[in-house]
C-alpha cells in the first residue's frame, strides 16, 4: 500500500455559487488504473482532520476518498460559534449547497484516477444532509450515505426520480432528526424511486461517530463506539454491492 495525497482546488462552474472550492484527493498509489471514488462531506465545522482521515480509509479500501469543501475557500474553524453560523448560512440557501455538491462531484469525477461511472459520497452531521441533497438532485453517482445527518428535504429540491441507491447510518436518539423526520423521510425516498435503508442504532444519538463528543455533556448527542464501528461496516458493505 502506497496512501497518497493531494489538495485540489475546483471552481463553481455556472453561476455564483461561490469558491474557489478546495478539497483533498486520497489514493492508493500501489492500485493501477482508474478507481471507484468517494466524496466526504465534513460536519459543520468543514473539512478537517476526521474527514481526511476518512478519506484516507477510503483510499485503503481501494476507492479514491476526496475531502470536500461545501464552504469555499477551504474555510473551517474550530470555533462553534462561528461554525453554527457558517452552517446556518448555508442551510438557508439549501439550492446553494446542493449546486455546490453537484460541483464536487463533478471534480470528483475529472479526476483521472477515478471511474467516472463509480461514484459514490458520504457524509457526517451537517455532511450527511449535503450528501442527501446531491442525491435529492437526481445526479448519476451510485450512492450516498449519510452518517447522523439531518434528513429534511429542502423546498428548492427538484421533483425528480433519485437514482442513487441511499444509506442512512442513524442514532435513534438524535434531537436533530427526530422518529417523526426518519418516517417522513423513508416516505420521501419510496415517493421519489430511491432505493433506500435506514439503520437506526438504539441508546445513540447525534455526532456518535465523534470521539471529541462526550457523552452527557449535551442531551442527545455523544460519540458510541459500537455504533462507529457498526455504522462504518455497514458503509463498507454497501460501496461494496454499490461498485460490484
Amino acid at each position: 500500500m502506497d496512501l497518497r495525497s493531494m489538495e485540489i482546488r475546483y471552481d463553481g462552474g455556472k453561476g455564483d455559487i461561490g469558491g474557489p472550492f478546495i478539497g483533498t484527493l486520497h489514493w492508493d498509489a500501489a492500485i493501477e488504473g482508474p478507481r471507484p471514488g468517494v466524496l466526504v462531506a465534513p460536519a459543520f465545522r468543514g473539512r478537517a482532520q476526521f474527514e481526511e482521515q476518512r478519506a484516507q480509509e477510503l483510499a485503503a479500501l481501494g476507492y479514491v476518498g476526496f475531502a470536500i469543501d461545501y464552504y469555499g475557500q477551504g474555510w473551517t474553524t474550530t470555533d462553534p460559534a462561528e461554525a453554527h453560523a457558517a452552517k446556518d448560512r448555508l442551510d438557508a440557501e439549501r439550492a446553494m449547497l446542493a449546486a455546490r455538491m453537484v460541483v464536487a462531484l463533478e471534480a470528483l469525477k475529472a479526476q483521472e484516477l477515478v471511474d467516472a461511472e463509480r461514484t459514490a459520497a458520504i457524509g457526517y452531521c451537517f455532511g450527511g444532509k449535503a450528501v442527501l441533497d446531491l442525491a435529492r438532485e437526481g445526479v448519476e453517482i451510485g450512492g450516498v450515505v449519510s452518517f447522523h445527518g439531518i434528513l429534511d428535504r429542502a423546498a428548492s429540491a427538484p421533483d425528480v426520480k433519485i437514482p442513487a441507491e441511499v444509506l442512512v447510518l442513524h442514532g435513534w436518539d438524535d434531537p436533530l432528526a427526530k422518529p417523526e423526520s426518519v418516517l417522513a423521510f423513508g416516505q420521501e425516498m419510496t415517493e421519489r424511486g430511491a432505493r433506500w435503508q435506514v439503520h437506526a442504532y438504539g441508546h445513540t444519538g447525534h455526532a456518535f461517530t465523534n470521539p471529541a463528543a462526550t457523552p452527557g455533556a449535551q442531551p442527545g448527542f455523544g460519540f458510541d463506539a459500537k455504533a462507529t464501528a457498526r455504522s462504518w461496516r455497514a458503509m463498507v458493505a454497501f460501496m461494496e454491492e454499490i461498485f460490484r
